[in-house]
């Protein structure tokens, strides 16, 4: 992919580049208030904004050229206030030049990931039907993070949505990164507590160093979180009071998201320089070139030219920063080193880096759940297959966690899913 010329894909890349601007000026007006108390309006508001690139990038014109919706901007204040994000570093972090997943390709869902210049935040499109359960659930997932400060939960710090000249409507959050940018995550896996389709196969595998594994390959694989009595405390209490929360918000289809870094392994293999690429449309150069050939375009059609033009180019991860993020140090399972180190059962420090967070935690167990449940149940274990109710979810996800642990006689086998999560 280095140097190949971008065609059908180059609409995402424009896409991105309104995205980070509509960012910029949505959460540059909010931040430049003074704070206030949220109240009940503020977790369903929604502000529009009109743009056009004619003028300077960071200045709506009159001529629109991509329409922009800012979600509940003093709620997603608060959130990232909550979480340690210094609103000069989010900006800042968050500019035209940009990193994309590996290969930039959606995902299963149809998404698109791209990370932050310094991959500290990701960037995803969602699903209308998301974008309306998160604003629906908004006000109980920012109480919960604000009581539990060590949640595993997803962290969100905003909830946008554009749309471009006789384009869709593109709904997005911006989210923290999991994953760390100074260290090479050597195995990585989605954990569900699923066991029917949840298997990687080896031929995946072995295409791609950062391969997302599953339940079953974390089983093949013999693998274990090694965590002494301490952190095996704080990590499955923490786990419970936030799957707690999701039960109670009928929501279901999520996953432990965890990324292994064997400390003996360190960097050596560069696995970030083979798998991530970066863009950066140089929009600036292009408009002094247009104007030095006194060509008749103007400021719009030279910055789309720029970016329709640009190449997506293998990044070097000695531009990534070589330290982790300091708010991720206001989090117990982000405070060693940006993750939570394994230990032994005299929770002495031992040889591995985990870094979790649960995922995908917008999706209702609605009819089409419902429906999913019933006909996939009429073939397979109806009590193994990823689509169940939420309670049943719930304790069967703490179940499989408690069994990730090389050792769990102190964890409890039991879990009243009902009781409340704080």
């Amino acid at each position: 992919m280095v140097g190949t010329r971008i065609d059908k894909h180059h609409k995402n890349y424009v896409l991105m580049y309104n995205m980070l601007t509509g960012i910029r000026i949505a959460v540059g007006r909010v931040c430049a208030k003074p704070n206030r108390v949220l109240v009940d309006e503020d977790f369903a508001a929604a502000h529009k904004l009109v743009f056009n690139v004619n003028g300077d990038e960071l200045t709506p014109g009159a001529k629109y050229d991509f329409k922009f919706k800012d979600y509940a901007p003093w709620a997603f204040r608060q959130l990232r206030e909550q979480f340690g994000i210094d609103p000069a570093d989010y900006l800042v972090s968050l500019t035209s030049k940009y990193i994309l997943s590996e290969l930039g390709s959606p995902g299963k869902s149809g998404s698109f990931f791209y990370y932050s210049r310094d991959y500290r935040f990701i960037i995803k499109t969602i699903h209308h039907a998301e974008h309306k359960y998160l604003r629906k659930i908004l006000k109980e997932y920012h109480s919960h993070v604000t009581t539990n400060p060590d949640t595993l939960l997803c962290r969100y710090y905003g909830l946008h949505r554009v749309k471009q000249p006789r384009g869709r409507k593109i709904h997005f959050v911006v989210m923290g990164n999991v994953f760390p940018p100074n260290k090479d995550i050597h195995e990585t896996y989605d954990l569900k507590g699923s066991l029917i389709g949840r298997l990687l196969p080896e031929a995946e595998i072995q295409k791609s160093k950062n391969a997302v594994m599953k339940d079953l390959n974390f089983q093949k694989n013999n693998q274990k979180l090694q965590l002494g009595p301490q952190k095996r405390k704080l990590f499955i209490s923490q786990l419970m009071r936030d799957v707690k929360l999701l039960v109670r918000l009928n929501i279901m289809d999520y996953s432990l998201l965890v990324g292994i870094h064997n400390m003996v392994r360190g960097n050596k293999e560069n696995i970030r320089d083979s798998t991530l690429q970066l863009f950066q449309p140089d929009t600036k150069r292009a408009e002094r070139r247009a104007s030095m050939l006194k060509r008749r375009q103007t400021k719009a059609q030279v910055v789309r030219k720029a970016i329709a033009q640009t190449n997506p180019e293998r990044l070097d991860s000695s531009a990534l920063p070589d330290d982790t993020f300091h708010e991720r140090r206001n989090c117990a399972f982000y405070s060693d080193d940006g993750g939570f180190r394994s230990t032994n059962e005299n929770d002495r420090p031992t040889s591995a880096l985990y870094y979790m967070g649960i995922i995908d935690i917008l999706t209702p167990y609605d009819s089409k759940k419902k429906s999913e449940h019933f006909f996939k149940s009429m073939t397979q274990d109806k009590h193994q297959i990823s689509a169940v109710k939420p309670l049943e979810y719930g304790e069967r996800f703490m179940g499989f966690m408690s069994q990730t642990l090389e050792h769990s006689d102190d964890v409890p086998h039991e879990y009243n899913m009902k009781s409340p999560s704080h």
